[in-house]
C-alpha cells in the first residue's frame, strides 16, 4: 500500500475519532463540522488510488506490504466501531430533532 494512501486513513481515523468525542459531548454542530472533514477526506483518498493505481486484492508481496495491509486493516475497524458509536449516540439527537421539525414536543415518562 502507498505511504500516502495510508496517511488519508490514519486521518479519516482521527477525524472519526474527534467526530466521537464530540459526540459523547452532545457538541452536534462540531460532529456535523466534523463528518464534513471526513467526506473531504475520503473523496482526497479516492482521488489519491486513481493516481496510485486500482489496488488489485492479492497476497502482499513484501513484509512491508504486510505490515501495511494490517494496518489499514486495523484502521478500517477503528473507523466503523468509531461510527457505529456515533450513530448510537446520534438516534436521541436526530429523533428529538425530528419531533422539532415536525412541530411535536417531547414528554417526558
Amino acid at each position: 500500500m502507498d505511504p500516502q494512501l495510508l496517511s488519508y486513513y490514519e486521518a479519516i481515523e482521527r477525524a472519526s475519532a474527534d467526530m466521537l468525542a464530540a459526540a459523547r459531548a452532545g457538541n452536534w454542530d462540531q460532529v456535523v463540522k466534523l463528518e464534513g472533514a471526513c467526506v473531504l477526506l475520503i473523496t482526497q483518498l479516492k482521488h489519491a488510488a486513481e493516481q496510485v493505481g486500482v489496488e488489485v486484492p492479492q497476497a502482499p508481496a513484501t513484509p512491508v506490504a504486510a505490515d501495511a495491509a494490517r494496518a489499514k486493516s486495523r484502521i478500517m475497524q477503528r473507523i466503523l466501531v468509531n461510527d457505529a458509536e456515533v450513530r448510537q449516540l446520534a438516534e436521541p439527537w436526530l429523533a428529538e430533532l425530528d419531533d422539532k421539525l415536525a412541530g411535536r414536543r417531547r414528554t417526558l415518562h
